[in-house]
């Protein structure tokens, strides 16, 4: 059982690229928005014709919408949990490196698909300018559906569904493009006093300027890449308003002030490192419960409805946080981390069918499965013995801190390989998806799990 567990688990959908394109039409892209969120769009002032723009941050995997009210100003409607999101923080850099894109990027009405293979998806518009600028490759960077991810962010197909038929809306309205803006995190102090001696904090502060600008304005920040950095609410590269740069300025300095307050917190410098890429914690045990099952049929209908979870072992273990000195080496060993075969352990116990309401909060990470009486071919599965972590920053780890050259980027690390799965096809029974989801997409988490309705 365990064999087959950690084969599972190996096998799991680790997908060539998000090609996007199916030749088979619907009218999946005619979704109306469902009755509750016009309702909710009416309490804000709004409409559905009115313009939108989206937040998405990767270690929350939280994708905001946001709606331009008659004062031109933007108010958050709903968060929606992200199911799956691949690689580590840190921006795209490569042609299938798994990176999820960070960043600020423009959708049109020519990067919607209404025939894509993962229900429906809008295209991120990857590589920008900025990327361009960087020399940074790949193709193909989708928000759609599913709950499998090779470099994009997979949000269900009914949250997918919802959002798309938002963007329709407000393209319909006369909205020309809305503005993505992909962070690693929330541009909170404590987060960048944790991700301080990260290699990408650079770019991640850079992000944090078209961040502080939108909190401030509340407005869709005006974008230009100047000396190969992004540059905010500019003209030709010069401030196209003073007030707003000192206001912006003044906040950044008050953050700083913050920043340095959890430092002298004792607050450690990390890395945050994942297996590959995460999800929102609520839908943890779904995921596992869909790569171990005996018998899909068996699964509860919201498991059943996440369709492809690509490396559920990798969405399980989660988020480790690992102390790094100022050059951004690790200075100590943490407890080894969920692996497949810890993953099929805590599946094991498990019963086949998820529960049938979801999970709100996560699921501690199991301890580390005994490797005792599996087969060789199950150690190959799960990487051998050697931590995750060490498969990361390599053999870098030590009792006391460790000086030197800066760690390797983590997305640059060569993957492991994985035995590919069939192609994704229609083999699949897909009757259960489908069902209750035309007319309206809704999220499937109920919105008091999560706090979908913003409080704002």
């Amino acid at each position: 059982m365990v064999k087959r567990l950690v084969l599972a688990a190996g096998l799991a959908l680790a997908l060539a690229a998000c090609e996007d394109q199916r030749t088979v039409s619907s009218n999946r892209h005619l979704q109306p928005i469902p009755p509750q969120t016009v309702a909710l769009m009416s309490q804000k002032g709004v409409t559905p014709s009115d313009p939108i723009l989206v937040r998405i941050f990767k270690k929350e995997a939280e994708l905001e919408v946001w709606k331009q009210n008659n004062d031109g100003q933007y108010a958050l409607l709903k968060t929606y949990p992200i199911c799956r999101w691949s690689g580590q923080l840190g921006p795209k850099v490569r042609e299938g490196d798994r990176q999820a894109p960070e960043g600020f990027y423009t959708v049109t009405p020519a990067l919607m698909n209404p025939n894509s293979s993962y229900y429906l998806s809008f295209n991120m518009g990857f590589p920008n300018q900025f990327d361009r600028a960087h020399g940074r490759t790949g193709s193909h960077l989708m928000v759609h559906g599913s709950c499998s991810s090779r470099g994009c962010y997979a949000m269900t197909d009914e949250a997918i569904a919802e959002v798309y038929a938002m963007a329709r809306e407000a393209f319909a309205g006369g909205q020309r493009g809305f503005q993505v803006q992909a962070y690693p995190f929330r541009m909170t102090a404590e987060n960048l006093a944790k991700a301080r001696y990260d290699q990408n904090i650079g770019f991640w502060k850079n992000l944090k300027e078209g961040y502080d600008h939108f909190e401030l304005t509340r407005a869709e920040p005006a974008v230009e890449v100047c000396g190969r950095q992004y540059a905010f609410n500019t003209r030709n590269c010069a401030p196209a308003s003073p007030e707003l740069s000192q206001a912006v300025a003044t906040k950044q300095a008050q953050d700083e002030i913050k920043i340095a307050e959890y430092i002298a917190r004792g607050t450690p410098a990390v890395r945050f490192v994942y297996e590959d890429g995460g999800g929102h914690p609520s839908f943890r045990e779904y995921a596992m419960a869909v790569a171990t099952a005996e018998n899909p049929n068996t699964l509860s209908r919201a498991a059943r409805r996440l369709g492809d979870v690509s490396r559920p072992d990798a969405l399980y273990a989660g988020l480790r946080e690992i102390r790094v000195d100022s050059s951004g080496r690790p200075v100590e060993e943490l407890p080894a981390a969920s692996t497949p075969l810890a993953f099929a352990s805590a599946a094991s116990a498990i019963q086949p069918a998820a529960p049938a309401q979801p999970v709100a909060t996560a699921v501690a990470a199991p301890a580390p499965a005994a490797t005792a009486g599996v087969s060789e071919v199950a150690k190959s599965a799960a990487g051998g013995t050697r931590p995750f972590y060490r498969r990361i920053f390599g053999d870098l780890f030590s009792s006391k801190p460790i000086g030197g050259a800066p760690a390797a980027n983590p997305a640059a690390a060569a993957p492991e390989a994985v035995p590919q799965p069939p192609p994704r096809g229609a083999a699949r029974d897909t009757s259960d998806r489908q069902a209750g989801i035309i007319p309206g997409a809704h999220p499937i988490i109920p919105e008091e799990s999560i706090g979908y309705t913003s409080l704002r």
